[in-house]
């Protein structure tokens, strides 16, 4: 519990905090961000992707609201309860408003019943918070049907070139390619910015959330999984190279860990059979390319596996499913919408004659096992078309192809 005058302070000092803060580099998501009665907008997204200055832009466009950002330590004994304080709070400083915003709302057990409340008696609510899992695992029942999801990442390409100011060009995008989009670590070119950031997302939103008695195993997985970007990997092969872990389970758990915090993202091989896709091998992907370089190694001139870590990610913002396909051959991607494969990707930093027949090949039997007319070869610079029996492959550099 929470005395008033102490909640009311907290709540005046935050909010003249935010007010007073630069909206920064205006967002692409803002232009989806629409207060609505009955929905709750929920943002999530890995720690320090700019979530806070979402929210804060997105203030400026509004008259009136309330706001309240619960990862501030002094209210480490704020409790369910206390909403009703806080709504008092709200009133006798801000007047009557119906729209609520709130930052990192998971640090609150129970918080979805709150919100629920809210969106009961018609008022308007955007909320964040650093799990994926703020929508499926945690609210249950209470906000099913009830919400809009809006993932945010670090800054895309193209947010990048307006942070940075700078235009697009070849080298600007090799530059993107190598730094990622975090605007901290932008603002500092500090490899420690991304390397903290790390430990403080386990610290914070593994280790404390799921009281995990062997602490250092997690980090060391986290290192061993970014530094395998783009790659295959297994439970049983992952408990092998961990072998102090005791089950498959465990790892499992740990792996899930790793992907609702937004540092990794698992990408299964395409199978009509969900059992199959449960079984077969997964690839892993990270949230941020300068995420990735800065906390493994080999990364420094493999800009192959990065390029092919902004393709997945982009096309990760874009599709709700998307697979990799490997029989005879492999193709690096494909997009599902509704029941159909309707795009197949593959990912090719410099096309050449000595990756050109794997490359083409993996394509083509991707592109025939789905009926597909266009393949697409995302490349750093190339630029090209040729036709294979009827099929069309077009060979376009991966920024113009998902940026512009």
């Amino acid at each position: 519990m929470i005395l008033k005058d102490e909640l009311g302070r907290i709540a005046a000092s935050q909010r003249s905090g935010i007010e007073h803060r630069s909206p920064g580099t205006s967002r692409e998501s803002l232009k989806k961000i629409r207060p609505l009665e009955n929905f709750a907008i929920v943002i999530s997204g890995i720690r320090r992707c700019g979530k806070s200055t979402l929210l804060l832009q997105s203030m400026k466009g509004e008259d009136g609201y309330f706001y309240l950002n619960f990862e501030d330590p002094r209210l480490s004994e704020f409790e369910l309860n206390d909403f009703e304080i806080l709504e008092e709070v709200f009133e006798e400083n801000y007047g009557e408003n119906e729209l609520y915003y709130f930052d990192e709302i998971q640090n609150l057990s129970g918080w979805e019943s709150y919100v629920r409340y809210l969106l009961d008696n018609n008022r308007k609510v955007i909320i964040t918070g650093s799990n994926a899992s703020l929508l499926s695992r945690e609210p249950g029942t209470k906000l099913t049907g009830r919400n809009l999801r809006l993932e945010l990442f670090p800054f895309s390409y193209r947010e990048y070139l307006k942070f940075m100011k700078k235009d697009d060009s070849e080298e600007n995008f090799h530059s993107y390619l190598f730094t990622g989009g975090f605007p901290e670590y932008l603002r500092t070119g500090m490899d420690e910015v991304l390397q903290n950031l790390l430990l403080d997302i386990i610290a914070r939103d593994i280790l404390f959330r799921y009281n995990i008695k062997n602490p250092g195993v997690i980090t060391e997985i986290a290192v061993y999984m970014l530094a395998n970007i783009s790659r295959e990997f297994t439970l049983s092969k992952l408990r092998k190279t961990f072998s102090s872990i005791g089950s498959v389970t465990t790892i499992a758990s740990y792996v899930d860990y790793l992907e609702d915090s937004y540092i990794i993202f698992t990408l299964p091989r395409f199978s009509y059979s969900i059992k199959s896709r449960q079984i077969n091998p997964k690839k892993v992907y990270a949230v941020d390319n300068g995420f990735i370089r800065a906390n493994s190694t080999g990364f420094s001139d493999d800009y192959g596996r990065l390029l092919e870590n902004y393709v997945f990610l982009e096309l990760r913002k874009r599709y709700r499913e998307v697979f990799y396909f490997r029989e005879k051959g492999e193709c690096d991607f494909l997009v599902k919408e509704n029941t159909k494969i309707t795009k197949a990707v593959q990912v090719c930093y410099d096309l050449n004659n000595r990756n050109k027949g794997r490359e083409i090949n993996g394509l083509l039997e991707a592109m025939e096992k789905f009926g597909l007319d266009e393949g697409y070869i995302l490349t750093f610079n190339q630029k090209d078309e040729i036709t294979v029996d009827g099929r069309k492959i077009s060979i376009i550099p991966a920024k113009n192809y998902l940026a512009f």
